[in-house]
């Protein structure tokens, strides 16, 4: 006689938009009872037993919305979380979901072979055998939902929808599973334990997650986004479009904002990292040194006149979003990259440190290369500010890992859109047009202006050596002051004729 399983499934949480709550779902045998957000039971049939009972209710007594699925399983299927030893339940086929700022993380037991009616089930640590549950096998799959879609609807619908396996895990491997975290980015993870032996399969309790609160006052998923986010990136969005069609041509301040992506960044993830203070004063303080380094960067090179020097700062800036934008890719998701800390920053090193050498061959190309690209970049991070984009998690990404020791695990996959590809056609035609038109501009005026304080100290050689010039004969500004000091320090000449006159 075979055994079946029986699982109820529900979808509801604190989580959900709108009117979904927590469900309390509990079985008409005493005790066995669950009160959680996608939550489900499994029980297992007796010899002659045709049916079994669920009660269902909400802990607040008020109305809420919900779906419910049954599902059966024979005596071959695997039985999910029949080898919990972490959970309240005794067999918990639920995964359960945590997130935080930098990852989202999936956690559920350990399935167990099936067994028949009246049968007691295979031990779960005996041996590691063929026929044991050490051959399963555990299918994470992923589903997005549309991006800034926050409606009951979109939800339910993604419960039956088909995701991507993105993960197998093997008996070897922890059932647990790390995700980069998309706030305000539905997502629905599931888990689908095999058996390849018997070529059967299970499901797990399908969770879904936005990585943030719909309950929170301050940034809640509906007003994602803090103040000074937006008025930061808005700014830095405008000075990108500038820098993108003018950054060439106006030398001094592409410098400016290079500098001050550069010093900004680096200080922000240095004071996170070491401090413990409030994200807006964070931030504020790195938009500080942002200013600071702008203005050491432009001031080196009205100073010494080195250009090579202020364009490979230019060049590192491009080859860090060249060495993201690689590592974005599902190259990024290798297990070579995952497992090893030394190999990711080695191979973003390297490939950071390369791009710089385009410059030294090529200056002028390679500086508006990089207004274009980051001036082009930076529009899209303002438009992330306030429509979310998976393009900003080219960087964003890069950012979690400098930011946590523990990034390396996390899957980095995130949705493509619509919305994301309109931002990568905005993208690309405001970095050609941008490139396009300053190599236009530029192919007959030098390559880079020159230095102030240089041209200062031949002018001021040339009024030196050459008597013809007018100026040769004229007080320097110095002397001038100078000069005009000696005037009012001193005591006036009385006026009139001094020497008696001639006879």
């Amino acid at each position: 006689m075979s055994s079946e399983h029986w699982i109820r499934t529900l979808s509801g949480s604190s989580q959900a938009p709108d009117h979904t709550s927590v469900l309390v779902l509990q079985v008409l045998r005493p005790g066995s009872f669950l009160t959680a957000v996608d939550s489900g039971l499994l029980s297992a049939l007796q010899p002659a037993q045709m049916s079994v009972s669920w009660f269902l209710s909400s802990p607040a007594g008020t109305s809420v919305t919900g779906t419910g699925l049954v599902l059966s399983y024979s005596s071959t299927d695997p039985v999910p979380g029949a080898c919990n030893m972490e959970f309240n339940l005794e067999v918990d086929p639920n995964v359960y979901v945590r997130y935080n700022l930098y990852e989202t993380t999936i956690h559920f037991a350990p399935a167990n072979l099936g067994s028949d009616r009246g049968v007691t089930p295979p031990p779960c640590d005996a041996s590691t055998g063929a026929d044991t549950r050490w051959r399963l096998q555990y299918d994470v799959y992923q589903y997005f939902l549309p991006e800034n879609d926050l409606s009951q609807h979109s939800l339910f619908s993604a419960i039956q929808a088909d995701g991507v396996v993105v993960l197998t895990l093997s008996f070897t491997e922890l059932t647990l599973a790390a995700f980069t975290s998309i706030p305000g980015q539905g997502v629905v993870y599931s888990v689908v334990v095999r058996d390849p032996l018997l070529n059967s399969s299970a499901s797990y309790l399908p969770v879904h997650t936005y990585a943030c609160s719909f309950a929170s006052t301050l940034d809640n998923c509906r007003t994602l986004g803090r103040t000074s986010t937006k008025v930061l990136f808005t700014l830095t969005g405008l000075a990108g479009l500038f820098v993108c069609f003018f950054g060439h041509r106006f030398f001094k301040c592409e410098l400016f904002c290079m500098g001050f992506g550069f010093a900004a960044f680096f200080f922000f993830v240095l004071i996170t990292r070491t401090a413990e203070l409030d994200y807006n004063l964070r931030l504020v303080l790195s938009a500080v040194i942002g200013v600071l380094g702008g203005v050491v960067l432009v001031m080196s090179w009205w100073r010494f006149g080195s250009v090579m020097a202020c364009v490979v700062v230019v060049g590192l800036m491009l080859g860090f979003l060249v060495a993201s934008l690689v590592l974005f890719t599902p190259l990024g998701d290798l297990d070579v990259f995952r497992r090893s800390d030394v190999v990711f920053w080695v191979t973003f090193c390297s490939v950071l440190l390369v791009v710089p050498l385009f410059f030294v061959r090529w200056p002028r190309e390679g500086n508006i290369l990089t207004c274009g690209v980051l001036g082009a970049y930076a529009v899209v991070l303002a438009v992330n500010a306030y429509v979310y984009t998976s393009l900003s998690y080219i960087t964003l990404n890069i950012l979690k890992r400098f930011l946590n020791s523990n990034f390396s695990a996390a899957f980095t996959d995130v949705p493509f859109q619509t919305i994301d590809f309109v931002m990568i056609t905005v993208w690309v035609v405001l970095g050609v047009g941008g490139i396009v038109l300053q190599l236009h501009r530029e192919r007959t005026r030098p390559f880079f202006p020159p230095s102030p304080y240089l041209m200062w100290q031949q002018e001021r050689e040339r009024r030196e050596t050459n008597v013809l010039d007018p100026s040769h004969h004229f007080p320097s500004l110095p002397n001038r002051l100078l000069a005009r000091v000696q005037q009012l320090s001193q005591r006036k000449e009385a006026v009139g004729e001094h020497t008696p006159l001639l006879l």
